[in-house]
């Protein structure tokens, strides 16, 4: 069992007796219905359904924890703030720590919402770390599960590209959200054409936005990686073949969960 501090990662908290049903209107997660100490994944869209902020979403006594990139949350107070209007809810930062342990989910940790081969995660204090972030993000790659906050740009990608549909990010049931029309249509209409997906390689990994190309074919970017593995946004209909990207072959890894 490994534990590790995810210094990327920083808290925010919406209270008041409109909190929830705030939150529930704007996000791409039920929250309503989430429970004490329950961590649920979800995103903050843009009105034309862009990914904006990707979310773990904590029940606490009368408010919801945000769990936020941390040099994302001062734009996401901001946003949350602008969106308030007459709301009756207290939106401010919280300096707990987030924690994270992996294979399994350790004692006093929620499991992770997006998929069990992660592990566990945790808003405070816990028991003595023994891991890197490093090391964390290293696991979460060899799962091929995509960082938004890292991986996908702001405003740049939907949320469906990063799997977010797959990794139990969006409640297509709940009704309304900011962006909905557009997260709906791409799924009932079936038209994903490019998703987040992990590739290997031999050696360091290509600079973020080097083109990996099918043949002569543009078949996608390079995002974030390491050595011998780096997660790219790439066309599902150009990932069969030979692919390089900087001139060297890459390979796409499917992950299982990946339907």
């Amino acid at each position: 069992m490994s534990v590790a501090r995810l210094s990327s990662r920083a808290l925010v908290r919406v209270a008041g007796p409109d909190a929830r049903s705030f939150l529930h209107n704007l996000l791409t997660q039920d929250v309503e219905t989430l429970g004490e100490g329950e961590a649920r994944f979800g995103a903050l869209l843009s009105p034309p359904g862009r990914l904006l902020f990707d979310l773990f979403l904590w029940g606490e006594g009368d408010a919801v924890m945000l769990d936020v990139a941390a040099d994302r949350r001062a734009d996401l107070i901001k946003r949350l703030t602008l969106y308030r209007l007459r709301a009756q809810v207290e939106i401010s930062a919280d300096d707990r720590p987030v924690l994270a342990s992996w294979p399994n989910v350790a004692d006093g940790f929620a499991p992770d919402p997006r998929l069990a081969d992660l592990g566990g995660r945790r808003l405070g204090e816990g028991p003595d770390e023994d891991a890197t972030e490093a090391d964390y993000q290293a696991h979460r790659l060899a799962v091929g599960v995509p960082d938004p906050a890292a991986d996908g740009g702001h405003d740049r990608h939907y949320p469906i590209e990063a799997d977010f549909d797959l990794l139990n990010g969006v409640d297509f049931h709940k009704g309304c959200f900011v962006g909905q029309e557009t997260t709906s249509r791409m799924k009932r209409r079936g038209v994903i054409k490019n998703r987040m997906l992990p590739i290997a390689f031999d050696g360091p990994p290509p600079a973020s936005g080097t083109e990996v190309l099918n043949g002569e074919l543009r078949a996608g970017e390079v995002l974030t990686g390491r050595d011998g593995a780096a997660m790219a946004l790439l066309r599902l209909d150009r990932i069969d073949g030979d692919l390089t990207a900087d001139g060297r072959p890459v390979s796409v890894r499917r992950p299982d969960w990946l339907a």
